[in-house]
């Protein structure tokens, strides 16, 4: 395979509280081909908006980076200085943030907002950074942008915010976007307008994209891999179709049971238990306490990456060549089978 855009190496960051440290993305590794999409997936508190704001060391303290290594167009971001990881944020990297009305300044009209990262990175200035301002958001699909342009945050919908988002990240034409959650504020009808718009700039302007999500559905419909988190870890990641397909780790399938879906009148499945606080994680595999599968070694170790098929990990001792009948091999033809009592 060719080099990837960007390759995340056992990234760590940990926010330090009192005389303890959170480990909020634990030694987080995945990869981006060039025009490719990843989606990252995982409940709220998983850890996919500090690994997002990890990639572009936006990490506030009491956070930091631990350790790892974030490789972008051949250069580490974790060891770039400040003066340099600037140039990378909006021209090598653009971010689309969850909450548009957070991320927007209340008195600079949209059009500013787009034209400033322009100016920042010196592509354009004054009338010409106007006229592409305009141009953008006409490429995001706001309609009359020549009037929109001088309009204010708090005069557009939810929708069209987040829209302008979509316009400041793609000002400086960057080959890799972020998405933190993109279309969580917003109702059904417009979420499918901002997925359809995402798909479309990805194609226009040949980008790569990490869509950060809670959402299956909108994997499903948008991604090529998917990386499932939970706790603070990857536990699985892997082609979308090949996941939906053949889900390895049974974090996984539960999520996918609790889709709904089922027959007319039928129980939503759920997962049993609660996410764990990262502040006091269970010993072993995060999942563990809540797993139907468990294992005694689940309590002793947190399993290591596993091999189920092409592309396709996971860290499950359920894969591991170590759990008894139940080898990689045999996991990679059909998923896990029950190996003795303590499966």
């Amino acid at each position: 395979m060719p080099d990837p855009l960007l390759s995340v190496e056992r990234l760590t960051t940990i926010f330090d509280a009192g005389s303890r440290s959170v480990v909020a993305a634990n030694e987080v590794s995945f990869h981006i081909q060039r025009g490719e999409t990843l989606g990252l997936v995982g409940e709220s508190g998983s850890g996919k908006s500090v690994t997002a704001f990890s990639i572009i060391r936006l990490v506030q303290l009491p956070g930091r980076i631990a350790g790892g290594r974030v490789m972008f167009q051949g250069r580490d971001l974790v060891s770039l200085p400040e003066d340099e990881i600037r140039k990378v944020r909006g021209a090598g990297i653009g971010f689309i943030f969850q909450e548009p009305m957070a991320a927007l300044n209340p008195v600079m009209r949209v059009g500013h907002h787009i034209a400033e990262a322009l100016r920042v990175h010196g592509l354009a200035g004054g009338a010409e950074a106007r006229a592409r301002a305009i141009d953008l958001l006409r490429a995001v699909r706001i309609v009359d942008a020549e009037r929109r342009v001088d309009d204010y945050p708090h005069q557009l919908s939810g929708g069209m915010r987040q829209r302008v988002m979509i316009a400041i990240a793609l000002a400086c034409r960057p080959p890799l976007v972020i998405a933190d959650e993109p279309t969580t504020a917003l109702d059904v009808t417009v979420q499918a307008q901002i997925l359809d718009l995402l798909r479309d700039m990805k194609q226009e302007f040949g980008i790569s994209l990490l869509l950060i999500t809670h959402d299956l559905g909108v994997i499903a419909e948008t991604a090529d891999r998917v990386a499932i988190m939970y706790a603070g870890r990857i536990v699985e990641q892997g082609p979308v179709r090949e996941i939906f397909r053949h889900p390895a780790h049974p974090y996984t399938r539960g999520l996918l049971e609790s889709i709904p879906g089922g027959a007319a009148g039928s129980r939503l499945k759920a997962i049993d238990g609660a996410v764990p606080n990262l502040a006091s994680l269970p010993p072993g595999c995060s999942f563990g306490p809540r797993c139907a599968r468990h294992m005694p070694q689940c309590d002793r170790a947190f399993p290591d990456v596993t091999h189920v098929g092409i592309d396709h990990t996971v860290r499950c001792f359920l894969h591991s060549v170590t759990h008894r009948g139940g080898t990689a091999a045999a996991a990679s033809e059909g998923g896990p089978r029950p190996a003795g009592p303590g499966a």
